[in-house]
């Protein structure tokens, strides 16, 4: 199975905001701006203690999810300066993950990347996990932009 390179996983941990998009079981679009961490071979994103509208399990990206698990990220970035453009897109599969191992370890990484979950009470909140299936990358900057990755379905 081919994976990220070093340089595009070190690249993506760096990015601060991606753009999560999902889709009900009718396919309506929704897209959210979401803080993020990247294990190398899942994304992970925490319903945090922002205010919402709804309890985290009635957002609408989380009842997206649990109806369509079909996914996307953009890690993108503008300036006028057309050269320096750049965005990675992740497609792939997402999931609700409420408690264990994978959990603990992923919010661990949220609070290392995050300042901000440091003093909120994430512990027992829902995770989104981003399971990709395709990356690409593409970028006006001289050698960023590398091959479209499959990834296989176990990844």
């Amino acid at each position: 199975m081919d994976q990220p390179s070093p340089q595009l996983k070190s690249f993506i941990n760096t990015v601060r905001i991606a753009r999560l998009a999902t889709a009900d079981a009718q396919g309506t679009p929704h897209l959210i701006p979401i803080c993020f961490a990247y294990n190398g071979e899942h994304f992970y994103s925490v319903l945090d203690d922002k205010p919402k509208r709804a309890s985290l399990m009635r957002l609408k990206r989380v009842r997206n999810i649990m109806a369509n698990p079909r996914a996307a990220l953009v890690l993108d970035h503008y300036e006028e300066e057309w050269d320096r453009l750049w965005y990675v897109l992740v497609t792939g599969n997402a999931k609700i993950i409420q408690d264990g191992s994978e959990h603990s370890q992923a919010i661990s990484m949220l609070r290392n990347k995050y300042d901000q979950y440091r003093s909120m009470d994430i512990d027992e909140n829902p995770l989104i996990k981003v399971i990709p299936e395709k990356i690409t990358s593409w970028s006006g900057i001289s050698g960023f932009d590398g091959p479209s990755l499959e990834l296989g379905a176990d990844a």
